[in-house]
């Protein structure tokens, strides 16, 4: 384990959700709204606390396509590439985001950890189409320059 991770916020959530293996996708939850992802350090501390195998942890936060095991951006965008926003030019949107923020399929956040850049197969707001999402909000009928103009507020917003 990682002497400068900090397991006192492991401790709280914890304290907070309890150590029953049933609770183990409430724990990832927490853990994951805290530090935006999974860090590493906390499969074999979660074991240990909770008398699960790191195993079944760890399969469980790779089961589930909400967990990330990589670092993400303080914004994670969410482009929707379902038909709706498919056939309105979502796919241009995608590209105008790599572009502005210097990510690429590969390389999906950026280096200052500001932003995260995701597709998704549906939003669930095809009558708003084509459809970004910013951590929770939805952002309704974006185009290339919009959405330039939205990571512009972001970066000025910081």
């Amino acid at each position: 384990m990682s002497e400068s991770f900090d397991f006192s916020v492991l401790d709280r959530i914890l304290d907070e959700i309890g150590c029953e293996q049933k609770s183990t996708i409430a724990i990832l939850q927490a853990v994951q709204e805290h530090y935006r992802y999974l860090p590493h350090e906390i499969f074999p501390y979660l074991s240990k606390r909770m008398g699960v195998s790191e195993a079944k942890i760890y399969g469980v936060a790779t089961f589930y396509e909400n967990f990330s095991l990589d670092p993400k951006g303080k914004y994670v965008i969410k482009v929707c590439d379902g038909t709706a926003c498919h056939v309105r030019k979502s796919l241009d949107i995608l590209e105008r985001l790599r572009s502005d923020l210097g990510l690429s399929e590969d390389k999906v956040t950026t280096d200052d950890f500001m932003f995260t850049l995701e597709t998704v197969s549906c939003l669930g707001a095809c009558s708003l189409a084509p459809v970004v999402m910013v951590n929770d909000t939805v952002h309704p009928t974006m185009t290339p320059d919009k959405v330039s103009a939205l990571i512009r507020e972001l970066r000025e917003a910081k």
